[in-house]
């Protein structure tokens, strides 16, 4: 990683932004068959601190060395990093940006693009996807959460009964009917993996988690998982499933 300045003129006003490099990684992009350059720059106010905005993605053709910018829609976060592979299954490695929001909720931006001919061409936009997954969480009799989406025809169950007593009592009469109604929530999503399901085309598909909490941001009652493949013209799911977190085979009082 390095550092420049970049000196910026707004009438008589002059200041200096520090630029930093964020990631590299090579490979060709275009499809010409010579490997491309693939940047993430990004200001930083101390070069050891891992937040950055203003972050840009810079591409340098192999071939002409010319230089093409995208400008991030959200372009401000921690620990913004590259990959690169074949997403949309030409044969033809596509970039993806990831940034972490730094926030409570854990939140991810991601990008994908397709630089295919040095046509830029947005593949994933992460806003997107979180407008077309949402999830509705409720709290249901006998310690059982439901979360639905009425919109994909789509519904999971969540057993509860594991929780302790402290948990259970703020909620729960002991004849296990909900005292009140009490909502959850699917947060956006989070993490965002390039996984290979069919080594033979080496393409990669992505598996999205979206957080699943009960009653507050630390109360983690498992994850949506969503397996999208590209279809020729965007990224459709093909397997969504809701995940639990795993508990002890057995209590400490049973042994």
């Amino acid at each position: 990683m390095y550092r420049q300045y970049q000196e910026h003129t707004y009438g008589v006003y002059t200041y200096f932004r520090n630029i930093a490099l964020l990631d590299m990684k090579q490979g060709d992009v275009t499809g010409d068959g010579i490997m491309d350059y693939v940047y993430l720059y990004g200001s930083k106010h101390d070069e050891t601190e891992i937040f950055a905005d203003n972050i840009t993605l810079v591409i340098q053709d192999g071939r002409s060395n010319q230089i093409s910018t995208i400008d991030l829609q959200n372009n401000a976060g921690h620990n913004a990093k590259l990959f690169l592979g074949d997403f949309s299954k030409d044969n033809i490695w596509d970039i993806l940006v990831s940034i972490d929001s730094g926030g409570s909720g854990g939140y991810g931006i991601f990008y994908i693009y397709s630089f295919r001919n040095n046509i830029p061409r947005k593949l994933f936009d992460f806003e997107k996807y979180n407008n077309d997954y949402k999830f509705n969480v409720n709290y249901e009799d006998l310690y059982k959460v439901s979360v639905g989406s009425p919109s994909l025809d789509l519904l999971f169950t969540i057993d509860i009964s594991y929780k302790g007593n402290d948990y259970m009592s703020q909620l729960y009469y002991e004849n296990g009917k909900l005292k009140q109604p009490v909502k959850g929530e699917v947060l956006s999503a989070g993490a965002l993996n390039p996984i290979v399901t069919n080594q033979k085309s080496m393409s990669y598909d992505l598996l999205v988690f979206q957080r699943i909490i009960g009653i507050s941001n630390s109360d983690t009652l498992g994850y949506v998982e969503n397996l999208l493949t590209w279809n020729g013209t965007q990224f459709l799911s093909a397997r969504l499933a809701a995940t639990i977190l795993g508990t002890k085979l057995s209590s400490p009082s049973s042994c």
